[in-house]
C-alpha cells in the first residue's frame, strides 16, 4: 500500500489537565539532575563545561500545569496515522506530538509500551508530564515543557517524492528557539523516519538540549544493549560515576530489573561509531533506534525493581499494566548537559525507529562484546549506516519546503500563538516552519500591542493577570512601557500590573534587588495579591521566613476578597496561593493559621492531596501525632507528587516508626 496520513482518535481513560497555574514560576524546578562543583571538576574538561553550561534560571515564560488530577474517565484524543504495508505510527500532535505507538503489521508486535491511560504526573518541567510512546525533549534538562502542549502539524512531500510525511513544529519559549520534527514512512520499509531541527534566528547564541525519549515494554528477560563499555551512571544520590558495561558491583545492569532504585546510565559510545540503541526480550525481539552521528548520546533510564520504582510505574497508569523503560537519545552525553547554538545557525540530524530480532543465546550470553557486534550486524542488515546517511541527505532538501495549507485551512493541527508573536518581533524568517498571524490569540495580543504602541493593556482586575513575557527584548519594551489610557481603573491602579510584569522579568534576568524595587512600586500604585506573593518569594530567596510567610498571608486574603470564583484560572491561584501560604507558615511554626488557611478554600479544593497532606504536617506541628496518622490511615493522593520528592515518606517516620505503607512510598534512593 502507498504510504498514507490521516486523522484518527484514541479514546481512552484519561484524567483532565486543569487550568494553567497562574503564579509566575519564578523559581527553577526542583530537578534532580544537578552535581556539586567538586563532582563537576572531576568530569572531563568539555563534559564539565556542558554541565555547567546556561542552567535553567526558571521555566518562564511557560506557566505550571498542576491543576490535573486522577479521576479518569473516557475521552477522545485526537491522533494523526501514519501507515504503510509494513507500519502503523500513532503520534498526539495535541500532547507535544507524541509517538503515541509504531506497530509492526507483519508480526503484529507493538514496538513502543503504549499507556492504557492518559494521567498526567509533575515530571515535566512545567508539571504536567504523561508516560508511554516517544517524546521530543528539547529545551533544557528534564522534561519538556510541551510535554501536554499543542504543535503545528501539517503534511509534506516526503524526501525523493515517495508520498507525504507529517511535520511536527513550535516554538520553544524556554531557550526561544524554533524546531521541526518530520515523520515518514518510506514505501515497503519496516523503519520510520523521523528528521529533527533546532534553529536558533538570533543574533546571540543560545543553549539547546535534546533528548528522545522512548519508552518501551519491560520484563525480567528485556535487555538493553548500545555499543559502549562504560556508562556514566547517575542516581537519586546525585552523583554521577563513570562505571563498566554490562557488570558493576557483580550485577548486570543491562537489564533494567537488576537495578533496585531508579537510575540513569548514560552510554559512552566511541567516536567514530554507528549510534544505536536497542531494547531486545528473552527471544532477542524488540526496537531498536538508530541515527545520524550528531546525535551521539545514548541513555538508559530505569525504574528499578524496588518498591519506589514501581509505585512510580503504578501511579503514571493503572494496576495490572506492564511496567516500562526508556531508551534514549540525545546531542550531548549525558543530560546535565546543554550546548551552544550560534547566531544564525542550526542543528539536524535523522532518527529511524523499527524492529528488530537477533540471535537470543547471543544477545543474553555473557560475551558483551560479541552481544554487541551480532546485535549491530543485525541493524546493519534490517537498515545499513548508508541508507540512514542518505535518507538524511534526501531529507535536508526538504527540510525548507512549505507545509500544505495554513491553519484551519489544511493544516493537520495548530499549536500556540507565541511563535507568530516572536517571529514578528524578530522579524524571522523561518522556511519550512510557518508562523502565520492567523495562529495569534488571546494570550499574545496585549504584548503585540506593546510591540505595536509602546502599551501593555491590562487584564479584568476579578482575575489573575496574564502571563509576563521575560526575553531580553521584551523586559526592554517593559521597562519603556506606557499604562493603557483606555483601563477602566485610574492610571495608578493601572501602573502596578505593567510593574509587576516588569518585575517578573527583572527577575528572571537575575536583576532581583529591581525586581524587589518594582513589585513595591506596584504595590504602592495599588498592586495587591498578586505582587505580595512576588515579594514574598524574594523573601524566602533572602532568608525572611517569617516576613514572607506574612505577606502570602496577607495575599491569601486579598485574593479571596477580590477573585472571582467562578473562574477557573482565579480558582486555581487561590487554591495554589493557599497551600504556598500554608507551607511558609509551617516553616515558621504557625501551624494553627496554616490549617486556617486551608480550612478558607471550598471543599473541592481542601479535598486535593497536598492539601490533606499540609494538614496532616500542620496536625504535627501542633502534636495531635493521632490526627495526622488518621489521615494517613484514611488514605489520600498527592496529584502533583514531585518526582524524587521525599516529602510523604518524611511526614511519616515523623509520625510513627512503622513501615512505611506502600502506596505511599514513592522512594527514589536508598
Amino acid at each position: 500500500m502507498a504510504t498514507t496520513v490521516r486523522r484518527s482518535t484514541r479514546t481512552l481513560p484519561a484524567a483532565p489537565l486543569g487550568p494553567e497555574n497562574p503564579l509566575p514560576a519564578l523559581l527553577p524546578p526542583d530537578e534532580a539532575h544537578v552535581l556539586t562543583d567538586a563532582d563537576r571538576a572531576a568530569l572531563p574538561a568539555r563534559m564539565a563545561r556542558q554541565v555547567g553550561y546556561a542552567p535553567l534560571r526558571s521555566v518562564l515564560p511557560t506557566r505550571v500545569l498542576d491543576g490535573y488530577g486522577r479521576q479518569r474517565t473516557p475521552t477522545r484524543l485526537d491522533t494523526l496515522v501514519l501507515e504503510n504495508d509494513r507500519l502503523r505510527a500513532t503520534v498526539h500532535p495535541g500532547l507535544g506530538g507524541r509517538l503515541a505507538s509504531l506497530f509492526h503489521k507483519p508480526t503484529g508486535r507493538e514496538l513502543l509500551y503504549v499507556n492504557p491511560v492518559f494521567q498526567p504526573a509533575d515530571f515535566a518541567l512545567n508539571g504536567a508530564w504523561f508516560s508511554g510512546g516517544v517524546e521530543w525533549n528539547i529545551g533544557a534538562t528534564g522534561h519538556t515543557a510541551l510535554s501536554c502542549a499543542p504543535l503545528h502539524a501539517a503534511r509534506v512531500p516526503a524526501p525523493g517524492g515517495d508520498g507525504v510525511m507529517v511535520r511536527l513544529w513550535e516554538w520553544e519559549r524556554l531557550r526561544d528557539t524554533p524546531f521541526q520534527v518530520d515523520l515518514w514512512l518510506p514505501e515497503n520499509s519496516d523503519f520510520l523516519y523521523v528528521g529533527a531541527r533546532i534553529r536558533n534566528p538570533h543574533h546571540r547564541t543560545v543553549p539547546v538540549y535534546w533528548w528522545s525519549n522512548i519508552a518501551v515494554p519491560e520484563d525480567p528477560g528485556t535487555r538493553v544493549l548500545a555499543p559502549a563499555e562504560e556508562t556514566w551512571y547517575f542516581a537519586y544520590e546525585r552523583r554521577l560515576r563513570r562505571i563498566p558495561v554490562p557488570e558493576w558491583e557483580g550485577t548486570d545492569l543491562t537489564y533494567p530489573l537488576h537495578s533496585r532504585f531508579p537510575a540513569d546510565y548514560f552510554y559512552e559510545v566511541p567516536d567514530g561509531s554507528r549510534k544505536w540503541i536497542t531494547a531486545l526480550d528473552e527471544k532477542g525481539h524488540g526496537l531498536v533506534q538508530t541515527s545520524t552521528d550528531l546525535l551521539s548520546g545514548r541513555k538508559l533510564f530505569v525504574w528499578g525493581a524496588g518498591p519506589g520504582g514501581r509505585r512510580w510505574q503504578q501511579w503514571l497508569t493503572e494496576p495490572g499494566t506492564p511496567g516500562y523503560v526508556e531508551i534514549q537519545a540525545g546531542l550531548a552525553r549525558t543530560q546535565l548537559e546543554h550546548l551552544p547554538l550560534e547566531a544564525g545557525g542550526e542543528l539536524a540530524w535523522l532518527e529511524a525507529y523499527g524492529p528488530l530480532s537477533a540471535d537470543p543465546g547471543t544477545v543474553h550470553g555473557g560475551d558483551w562484546p560479541a552481544a554487541r557486534a551480532h546485535t549491530e550486524q543485525r541493524l546493519e542488515a534490517a537498515l545499513p549506516r548508508g541508507t540512514v546517511e542518505a535518507a538524511y541527505a534526501a531529507w535536508r532538501s526538504q527540510a525548507d519546503v512549505e507545509p500544505e495549507g495554513g491553519p484551519g485551512d489544511g493544516w493537520l493541527s495548530t499549536g500556540s500563538g507565541w511563535g507568530a508573536l516572536e517571529t514578528e518581533r524578530g522579524g524571522f524568517t523561518l522556511p519550512g516552519t510557518p508562523f502565520p498571524p492567523e495562529t495569534l490569540g488571546p494570550e499574545q495580543r496585549p504584548w503585540r500591542e506593546l510591540l505595536h504602541t509602546g502599551t501593555l493593556p491590562c487584564g479584568p482586575h476579578d482575575v489573575p493577570p496574564g502571563p509576563t513575557l521575560v526575553a531580553d527584548q521584551w523586559r526592554e519594551l517593559l521597562e519603556s512601557a506606557d499604562a493603557d489610557p483606555d483601563a477602566e481603573a485610574s492610571g495608578r491602579v493601572l501602573r502596578w500590573e505593567l510593574d509587576y510584569h516588569l518585575g517578573v522579568a527583572q527577575w528572571h534576568a537575575g536583576d532581583r534587588s529591581q525586581a524587589v524595587r518594582s513589585w513595591e512600586r506596584s504595590l504602592a500604585a495599588g498592586g495587591r495579591w498578586p505582587v505580595l506573593r512576588c515579594l514574598a518569594v524574594a523573601d524566602q530567596q533572602d532568608g525572611n521566613a517569617a516576613r514572607a510567610a506574612e505577606r502570602l498571608l496577607a495575599a491569601v486574603r486579598d485574593a479571596g476578597e477580590r477573585l472571582e470564583g467562578r473562574d477557573p484560572l482565579a480558582a486555581a491561584a487561590l487554591g495554589v496561593l493557599a497551600r504556598e501560604t500554608a507551607e511558609a507558615l509551617l516553616a515558621v511554626d504557625r501551624a494553627q493559621e496554616a490549617e486556617g488557611v486551608l480550612d478558607g478554600l471550598p471543599e473541592e479544593q481542601r479535598q486535593r492531596g497536598r492539601c490533606q497532606l499540609l494538614r496532616a504536617r500542620a496536625l504535627l506541628a501542633k502534636g495531635d501525632v493521632k490526627g495526622a496518622r488518621a489521615l494517613f490511615d484514611a488514605g489520600f493522593e498527592v496529584e502533583d507528587l514531585r518526582e524524587g520528592e521525599e516529602v510523604l515518606s518524611d511526614t511519616w517516620s515523623a509520625l510513627t516508626a512503622d513501615p512505611l505503607p506502600p502506596h505511599y512510598d514513592f522512594r527514589m534512593r536508598p
